[in-house]
Protein backbone atom coordinates (compact mmCIF):
# COMPACT_ATOMS: atom_id res chain seq x y z
CA UNK A 1 0.00 0.00 0.00
CA UNK A 2 2.70 2.46 1.01
CA UNK A 3 4.66 1.71 -2.19
CA UNK A 4 1.58 2.19 -4.38
CA UNK A 5 0.73 5.41 -2.56
CA UNK A 6 4.29 6.67 -3.03
CA UNK A 7 4.13 5.83 -6.73
CA UNK A 8 0.85 7.69 -7.05
CA UNK A 9 2.32 10.74 -5.37
CA UNK A 10 5.38 10.66 -7.62
CA UNK A 11 3.22 10.33 -10.75
CA UNK A 12 0.95 13.15 -9.62
CA UNK A 13 3.88 15.47 -8.93
CA UNK A 14 5.44 14.60 -12.30
CA UNK A 15 2.14 15.29 -14.05
CA UNK A 16 1.79 18.65 -12.30
CA UNK A 17 5.36 19.59 -13.20
CA UNK A 18 4.67 18.64 -16.82
CA UNK A 19 1.49 20.69 -16.92
CA UNK A 20 3.25 23.64 -15.34
CA UNK A 21 6.08 23.43 -17.87
CA UNK A 22 3.59 23.28 -20.74
CA UNK A 23 1.69 26.27 -19.42
CA UNK A 24 4.89 28.22 -19.00
CA UNK A 25 5.99 27.32 -22.52
CA UNK A 26 2.80 28.64 -24.05
CA UNK A 27 2.50 32.30 -25.04
CA UNK A 28 -0.89 33.88 -25.52
CA UNK A 29 -1.00 36.31 -28.45
CA UNK A 30 -3.93 38.59 -29.30
CA UNK A 31 -4.41 39.33 -33.01
CA UNK A 32 -6.53 42.34 -33.98
CA UNK A 33 -7.26 43.76 -37.42
CA UNK A 34 -10.72 44.82 -38.58
CA UNK A 35 -14.42 43.94 -38.72
CA UNK A 36 -15.40 40.33 -39.31
CA UNK A 37 -16.75 41.26 -42.78
CA UNK A 38 -13.31 42.41 -43.96
CA UNK A 39 -10.50 40.54 -45.68
CA UNK A 40 -8.12 41.58 -42.88
CA UNK A 41 -10.16 39.65 -40.33
CA UNK A 42 -9.91 36.60 -42.58
CA UNK A 43 -6.14 37.16 -42.75
CA UNK A 44 -5.86 37.24 -38.96
CA UNK A 45 -7.82 34.00 -38.66
CA UNK A 46 -5.42 32.43 -41.17
CA UNK A 47 -2.40 33.75 -39.30
CA UNK A 48 -3.74 32.51 -35.97
CA UNK A 49 -4.21 28.97 -37.23
CA UNK A 50 -0.84 29.01 -38.99
CA UNK A 51 0.96 30.18 -35.82
CA UNK A 52 -0.78 27.59 -33.67
CA UNK A 53 0.36 24.80 -35.99
CA UNK A 54 3.83 26.16 -36.82
CA UNK A 55 4.69 26.68 -33.13
CA UNK A 56 3.31 23.26 -32.20
CA UNK A 57 0.96 24.93 -29.75
CA UNK A 58 3.62 27.05 -28.05
CA UNK A 59 1.81 30.15 -29.32
CA UNK A 60 -1.87 30.30 -28.42
CA UNK A 61 -3.45 33.03 -30.59
CA UNK A 62 -6.81 34.73 -30.07
CA UNK A 63 -8.42 36.78 -32.86
CA UNK A 64 -10.45 39.83 -31.87
CA UNK A 65 -12.75 41.82 -34.13
CA UNK A 66 -11.96 45.53 -34.45
CA UNK A 67 -13.54 48.66 -35.89
CA UNK A 68 -10.31 49.32 -37.76
CA UNK A 69 -6.78 50.66 -37.65
CA UNK A 70 -7.47 53.72 -35.48
CA UNK A 71 -8.87 51.52 -32.71
CA UNK A 72 -5.95 49.09 -33.10
CA UNK A 73 -3.32 51.79 -32.69
CA UNK A 74 -5.08 53.37 -29.71
CA UNK A 75 -5.27 49.98 -27.98
CA UNK A 76 -1.59 49.32 -28.62
CA UNK A 77 -0.70 52.22 -26.34
CA UNK A 78 -2.29 50.52 -23.33
CA UNK A 79 -2.57 46.82 -24.18
CA UNK A 80 -0.39 44.51 -22.03
CA UNK A 81 1.16 41.26 -23.19
CA UNK A 82 1.71 40.05 -26.74
CA UNK A 83 -0.56 42.19 -28.91
CA UNK A 84 -0.38 42.00 -32.73
CA UNK A 85 -2.36 44.35 -34.95
CA UNK A 86 -2.58 45.80 -38.46
CA UNK A 87 -2.48 49.44 -39.50
CA UNK A 88 -1.13 51.62 -42.32
CA UNK A 89 2.27 53.08 -41.36
CA UNK A 90 1.01 56.60 -42.10
CA UNK A 91 -1.50 56.25 -39.25
CA UNK A 92 1.29 55.26 -36.86
CA UNK A 93 3.23 58.35 -37.90
CA UNK A 94 0.21 60.48 -36.92
CA UNK A 95 -0.06 58.68 -33.58
CA UNK A 96 3.60 59.26 -32.73
CA UNK A 97 3.29 62.92 -33.72
CA UNK A 98 0.05 63.34 -31.73
CA UNK A 99 -1.83 64.71 -34.74
CA UNK A 100 -5.11 63.98 -36.53
CA UNK A 101 -7.21 61.43 -34.65
CA UNK A 102 -4.43 61.17 -32.05
CA UNK A 103 -4.14 64.87 -31.27
CA UNK A 104 -2.54 65.46 -27.89
CA UNK A 105 -2.09 61.72 -27.20
CA UNK A 106 1.14 59.94 -26.23
CA UNK A 107 2.30 56.38 -25.57
CA UNK A 108 2.89 55.21 -29.12
CA UNK A 109 6.70 55.16 -29.13
CA UNK A 110 6.79 51.52 -28.00
CA UNK A 111 5.16 50.18 -31.18
CA UNK A 112 7.41 47.97 -33.31
CA UNK A 113 7.21 46.46 -36.81
CA UNK A 114 6.93 42.74 -37.49
CA UNK A 115 6.05 42.27 -41.16
CA UNK A 116 4.04 43.64 -44.07
CA UNK A 117 0.61 42.31 -45.06
CA UNK A 118 -1.46 42.76 -48.25
CA UNK A 119 -2.14 46.41 -49.00
CA UNK A 120 -5.42 48.26 -48.46
CA UNK A 121 -7.30 48.62 -51.73
CA UNK A 122 -9.67 51.59 -51.91
CA UNK A 123 -13.08 50.50 -53.23
CA UNK A 124 -15.61 53.19 -54.19
CA UNK A 125 -18.81 51.20 -54.57
CA UNK A 126 -22.11 52.48 -56.02
CA UNK A 127 -25.39 50.91 -57.05
CA UNK A 128 -25.33 49.85 -60.70
CA UNK A 129 -28.67 51.57 -61.22
CA UNK A 130 -27.57 55.00 -59.92
CA UNK A 131 -26.11 56.26 -63.19
CA UNK A 132 -22.79 56.96 -61.44
CA UNK A 133 -19.85 56.04 -63.67
CA UNK A 134 -17.11 58.39 -62.46
CA UNK A 135 -16.08 59.94 -59.14
CA UNK A 136 -17.29 63.31 -60.42
CA UNK A 137 -20.82 61.84 -60.60
CA UNK A 138 -20.83 61.51 -56.79
CA UNK A 139 -21.52 65.25 -56.43
CA UNK A 140 -24.92 65.73 -54.82
CA UNK A 141 -25.21 62.03 -53.88
CA UNK A 142 -25.58 60.37 -50.48
CA UNK A 143 -22.51 58.29 -49.66
CA UNK A 144 -20.95 56.38 -46.72
CA UNK A 145 -17.20 57.14 -46.74
CA UNK A 146 -16.25 54.11 -44.62
CA UNK A 147 -16.96 53.19 -41.01
CA UNK A 148 -17.17 56.02 -38.49
CA UNK A 149 -13.75 57.00 -37.12
CA UNK A 150 -11.83 54.47 -39.21
CA UNK A 151 -8.76 54.91 -41.37
CA UNK A 152 -10.98 54.17 -44.36
CA UNK A 153 -13.28 57.09 -43.56
CA UNK A 154 -10.37 59.51 -43.27
CA UNK A 155 -8.66 58.16 -46.36
CA UNK A 156 -11.83 58.25 -48.47
CA UNK A 157 -12.60 61.83 -47.46
CA UNK A 158 -9.04 62.77 -48.40
CA UNK A 159 -9.38 61.10 -51.82
CA UNK A 160 -12.76 62.69 -52.52
CA UNK A 161 -11.40 66.07 -51.43
CA UNK A 162 -8.40 65.76 -53.73
CA UNK A 163 -10.72 64.88 -56.61
CA UNK A 164 -12.92 67.92 -55.94
CA UNK A 165 -16.25 66.30 -55.02
CA UNK A 166 -16.20 66.03 -51.22
CA UNK A 167 -17.90 69.35 -50.44
CA UNK A 168 -20.71 68.62 -52.90
CA UNK A 169 -21.60 65.22 -51.37
CA UNK A 170 -24.01 64.23 -48.63
CA UNK A 171 -21.89 62.01 -46.36
CA UNK A 172 -23.49 59.58 -43.90
CA UNK A 173 -21.82 58.91 -40.55
CA UNK A 174 -22.36 55.22 -39.70
CA UNK A 175 -20.64 51.89 -39.16
CA UNK A 176 -19.53 50.00 -42.26
CA UNK A 177 -21.77 47.03 -41.51
CA UNK A 178 -24.73 49.32 -42.28
CA UNK A 179 -23.40 50.15 -45.75
CA UNK A 180 -24.53 47.07 -47.70
CA UNK A 181 -28.18 47.14 -46.53
CA UNK A 182 -28.29 50.92 -47.02
CA UNK A 183 -27.15 50.57 -50.65
CA UNK A 184 -29.40 47.58 -51.24
CA UNK A 185 -32.42 49.54 -49.97
CA UNK A 186 -31.36 52.64 -51.97
CA UNK A 187 -30.94 54.82 -48.89
CA UNK A 188 -27.45 55.71 -50.17
CA UNK A 189 -25.95 55.83 -53.63
CA UNK A 190 -22.79 54.08 -52.49
CA UNK A 191 -20.07 53.56 -49.93
CA UNK A 192 -16.32 53.11 -49.57
CA UNK A 193 -14.63 50.05 -48.20
CA UNK A 194 -10.87 49.78 -47.70
CA UNK A 195 -9.42 46.31 -47.49
CA UNK A 196 -7.34 43.89 -49.47
CA UNK A 197 -9.39 42.50 -52.33
CA UNK A 198 -11.54 40.56 -52.64
CA UNK A 199 -13.53 42.02 -49.73
CA UNK A 200 -15.96 39.43 -48.27
CA UNK A 201 -18.64 42.06 -47.58
CA UNK A 202 -18.55 43.23 -51.20
CA UNK A 203 -18.48 39.70 -52.60
CA UNK A 204 -21.64 38.89 -50.67
CA UNK A 205 -23.38 42.14 -51.64
CA UNK A 206 -22.55 41.81 -55.35
CA UNK A 207 -24.05 38.32 -55.39
CA UNK A 208 -27.55 39.72 -54.80
CA UNK A 209 -27.30 43.43 -55.70
CA UNK A 210 -25.85 44.85 -58.94
CA UNK A 211 -23.01 47.22 -58.03
CA UNK A 212 -20.31 49.21 -59.80
CA UNK A 213 -16.80 49.78 -58.44
CA UNK A 214 -15.59 53.11 -59.74
CA UNK A 215 -12.34 53.21 -61.69
CA UNK A 216 -9.94 56.12 -61.30
CA UNK A 217 -8.25 57.74 -64.28
CA UNK A 218 -4.47 58.04 -64.51
CA UNK A 219 -4.79 61.75 -63.66
CA UNK A 220 -6.94 61.04 -60.61
CA UNK A 221 -4.53 58.41 -59.33
CA UNK A 222 -1.58 60.74 -59.89
CA UNK A 223 -3.27 63.45 -57.79
CA UNK A 224 -3.82 60.99 -54.92
CA UNK A 225 -0.27 59.62 -55.03
CA UNK A 226 1.20 63.12 -55.08
CA UNK A 227 -0.49 63.72 -51.70
CA UNK A 228 0.60 60.37 -50.22
CA UNK A 229 3.88 59.04 -51.71
CA UNK A 230 3.28 55.64 -50.05
CA UNK A 231 0.05 55.14 -52.00
CA UNK A 232 0.39 53.27 -55.25
CA UNK A 233 -1.71 52.24 -58.25
CA UNK A 234 -3.46 48.90 -58.17
CA UNK A 235 -5.89 47.14 -60.49
CA UNK A 236 -8.72 44.89 -59.36
CA UNK A 237 -8.85 42.21 -62.05
CA UNK A 238 -12.05 41.61 -63.96
CA UNK A 239 -14.39 39.06 -62.36
CA UNK A 240 -12.93 39.55 -58.90
CA UNK A 241 -16.50 40.31 -57.80
CA UNK A 242 -19.80 39.00 -59.20
CA UNK A 243 -20.91 41.12 -62.15
CA UNK A 244 -17.57 42.97 -62.41
CA UNK A 245 -16.70 42.29 -66.05
CA UNK A 246 -14.03 44.99 -66.44
CA UNK A 247 -10.81 45.66 -64.49
CA UNK A 248 -10.99 48.50 -61.94
CA UNK A 249 -8.11 50.95 -61.58
CA UNK A 250 -7.77 52.35 -58.06
CA UNK A 251 -5.09 52.99 -55.42
CA UNK A 252 -3.68 50.99 -52.52
CA UNK A 253 -1.98 51.86 -49.24
CA UNK A 254 0.66 49.74 -47.46
CA UNK A 255 -0.34 47.92 -44.27
CA UNK A 256 1.91 46.45 -41.63
CA UNK A 257 1.78 43.81 -38.93
CA UNK A 258 2.88 45.49 -35.70
CA UNK A 259 3.34 44.73 -32.01
CA UNK A 260 4.77 46.52 -28.97
CA UNK A 261 7.84 46.29 -26.77
CA UNK A 262 5.76 44.14 -24.39
CA UNK A 263 6.25 41.13 -26.65
CA UNK A 264 9.31 39.00 -25.86
CA UNK A 265 11.98 38.56 -28.52
CA UNK A 266 11.52 34.81 -29.05
CA UNK A 267 7.79 35.16 -29.68
CA UNK A 268 8.34 37.97 -32.18
CA UNK A 269 11.02 35.92 -33.95
CA UNK A 270 8.74 32.86 -34.13
CA UNK A 271 5.83 34.88 -35.51
CA UNK A 272 7.91 36.54 -38.24
CA UNK A 273 9.83 33.41 -39.23
CA UNK A 274 6.66 31.29 -39.34
CA UNK A 275 4.83 33.93 -41.37
CA UNK A 276 7.42 34.16 -44.13
CA UNK A 277 8.15 30.42 -44.19
CA UNK A 278 4.43 29.70 -44.56
CA UNK A 279 3.61 32.61 -46.90
CA UNK A 280 3.36 30.41 -50.01
CA UNK A 281 1.00 28.00 -48.28
CA UNK A 282 -1.15 30.91 -47.14
CA UNK A 283 -1.22 32.17 -50.75
CA UNK A 284 -2.64 28.84 -51.88
CA UNK A 285 -5.68 29.58 -49.71
CA UNK A 286 -5.93 33.30 -50.54
CA UNK A 287 -4.06 34.85 -53.45
CA UNK A 288 -3.64 38.22 -51.70
CA UNK A 289 -0.64 36.81 -49.76
CA UNK A 290 1.38 36.36 -52.97
CA UNK A 291 1.80 40.13 -53.27
CA UNK A 292 3.92 40.59 -50.14
CA UNK A 293 7.64 39.97 -49.58
CA UNK A 294 10.12 40.58 -46.72
CA UNK A 295 11.69 43.49 -48.61
CA UNK A 296 8.45 45.49 -48.34
CA UNK A 297 8.91 45.75 -44.55
CA UNK A 298 11.04 48.85 -45.32
CA UNK A 299 7.79 50.70 -46.07
CA UNK A 300 6.64 50.41 -42.46
CA UNK A 301 8.73 53.39 -41.25
CA UNK A 302 8.68 52.03 -37.69
CA UNK A 303 11.64 50.32 -35.94
CA UNK A 304 11.56 46.54 -36.08
CA UNK A 305 10.96 44.49 -32.96
CA UNK A 306 14.34 42.96 -31.94
CA UNK A 307 12.94 39.45 -32.53
CA UNK A 308 11.84 40.42 -36.04
CA UNK A 309 15.16 42.12 -36.72
CA UNK A 310 16.96 38.89 -35.82
CA UNK A 311 15.01 37.02 -38.51
CA UNK A 312 15.54 39.61 -41.25
CA UNK A 313 19.27 39.69 -40.52
CA UNK A 314 19.38 35.89 -40.73
CA UNK A 315 17.92 35.95 -44.25
CA UNK A 316 20.38 38.66 -45.30
CA UNK A 317 18.03 41.63 -45.56
CA UNK A 318 19.85 44.98 -45.45
CA UNK A 319 18.06 46.85 -42.65
CA UNK A 320 18.57 50.64 -42.49
CA UNK A 321 19.48 52.26 -39.17
CA UNK A 322 16.07 53.94 -39.01
CA UNK A 323 14.41 50.51 -38.74
CA UNK A 324 16.68 49.19 -35.99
Amino acid sequence: MRINLLRSIVLTVALLIGLTSTAQAQTRVTLKSAASTSSYYVMMVQLAEMLRVASDGAIQPTVEESQGSVQNVKEAARRPGAFVFTTPPSLLASARAGTGQFEGETGYDGIRSLAVVPFITIHLVVGANTGINDVSDLAGRTFIPGGTGTFCEGRTKSVLGLLGVLDAMNLVDTELNNAAPALRNRRVAGFATCSSHPVPLLQELATTTPVTILSLSDEQRAAIMAEDPLAGPITIAANTYPGQTEPVDTVAVPVGLFTTENMDDDTAYTIVRSFWEQRDRLAEENAWWSGVSPQLVMLMNTPLHPGALRYYEEIGLDIPDSMR
